[in-house]
């Protein structure tokens, strides 16, 4: 097993069969003392973060393939809280794909002389470059397109795939009395095929009940109980 890559929230491992293993870490993102799934820097380790991560991502992962939506996972064992995923390349160094249903975080932020905060949006996609040092910047389809990241082709696949999952994650939280604000993905090819990668877990989601945001710790317990 050798150690190809360290995350912010995982560690990633090549196994000797080309499958990769990846690590769940403790760690959490987020900004003046509250977590946030579009923060790019480290808030510090919430003890439980890696396993409630990894439950999620499991739950999630199952679900899709449930649904018969292709994914890079292939197992998880919550004991050492790792998750064995099929090999990926990425769109350049890595694209964010974000499903928006609520107005809330940096769109607020960037679009407030529009836009009231939580007000309602119809599944709105947005994509972001993953580039801490540069914030993450949005990028347009003729941008992903002219600066060979990604064709016409297949930005049309994963706007469609963006708002087909977050759509079943979203019903499936809203049968558990909870309520999807935003989500982010990633994408990358496995096998030829584009479909969705890393994980999914509530470090990449805003989830609300009652009207208040749920933690991932939370969250982790309502969904996966």
């Amino acid at each position: 097993m050798q150690h190809v890559y360290e995350g912010k929230t995982k560690s990633v491992f090549k196994l000797d069969d080309g499958n990769y293993l990846l690590k769940m870490k403790d760690d959490v993102t987020g900004e003046n003392g509250q977590i946030d799934p579009g923060a790019n820097s480290l808030m510090g380790t919430l003890e439980g973060m890696g396993n409630a991560s990894l439950r999620m991502s499991r739950y999630y992962f199952e679900l899709l393939r449930q649904k018969g939506i292709p994914t890079h996972y292939i197992d998880a064992n919550l004991e050492d809280n790792t998750m064995i995923v099929k090999p990926a390349t990425t769109f350049g160094d890595g694209l964010e794909i974000i499903c928006r249903f609520k107005v809330y975080g940096s769109f607020l932020k960037r679009y407030a002389r529009y836009a009231k905060k939580e007000q309602d949006l119809d599944e709105l996609v947005e994509v972001t470059l993953k580039d801490d040092e540069r914030g993450d910047p949005p990028i347009n389809e003729e941008a992903l397109v002219q600066l060979n990241l990604m064709t016409h082709e297949e930005f049309a696949l994963v706007t469609d795939m963006t708002r087909k999952i977050a759509r079943i994650i979203k019903d499936d939280l809203a049968a558990k009395g909870l309520v999807l604000y935003d989500i982010k993905f990633e994408f990358g090819r496995v096998e030829g095929q584009v479909m969705v990668i890393d994980d999914i877990s509530g470090g990449n989601m805003r989830v609300f009940k009652d009207g208040r945001q749920v933690d991932p710790l939370e969250l982790a317990v309502l969904v996966t109980q």
